[in-house]
């Protein structure tokens, strides 16, 4: 759904920034949660998860209020090809922010792993316990999570290119909102 008006709104607005900033520190807490064995790592760890948790839930709400409330339409100069790219991208993204979380906790849950939310709080399994399909998730975590990164720069490249060289509001509307 695609409305007439020029911005976002403001919940879709908080809810796109706060999950930028999330992704961005969950793509980094992954990525030292891998790259080491310190004491940092179980730390890495309990920030992971529920984050992980807390950002399937932001992008469920997200999808909500998108499909309830739409999006501003795109320049009417877009070529075609740009368009769909956008709108491609824009389906990667929500696809990637609900399967990342799922597959983070069905992989737990087939390694026999809990996830602890808060004061001793887990979440129940959502697979049978089984070191084949762990391994299998794992692998597909991983795949993800760089799909997840590259389609993450790719967008932030299409909003500085709008923002700083077409300058067509398509940066503005998700940026500041009206003014």
């Amino acid at each position: 759904m695609t409305h007439s008006t020029r911005h976002f709104s403001p919940l879709a607005r908080l809810l796109h920034w706060t999950m930028a900033l999330l992704i961005l520190a969950m793509l980094f807490i992954g990525i030292g949660m891998v790259a080491t064995v310190s004491h940092a790592h179980d730390t890495l760890i309990a920030l992971h998860r529920p984050l992980g948790v807390a950002l399937l839930v932001l992008a469920l709400i997200r999808l909500g209020v998108r499909m309830k409330n739409g999006s501003p339409a795109l320049p009417s100069d877009m070529p075609a090809w740009q368009r769909f790219t956008a709108k491609a991208s824009h389906f990667v993204l929500y696809a990637l922010f609900i399967a990342m979380p799922l597959i983070g906790w069905a992989m737990l849950s087939a390694g026999g792993y809990p996830i602890t939310l808060f004061d001793g709080y887990h979440l129940p399994a959502i697979v049978p316990q089984n070191v084949d399909l762990f391994a299998l998730l794992r692998a597909l975590h991983t795949w993800f999570a760089f799909a997840l990164f590259a389609t993450v720069l790719v967008h932030i490249a299409a909003a500085l290119f709008h923002g700083l060289i077409r300058r067509d509001g398509v940066f503005s509307s998700m940026a500041r909102g009206e003014r």
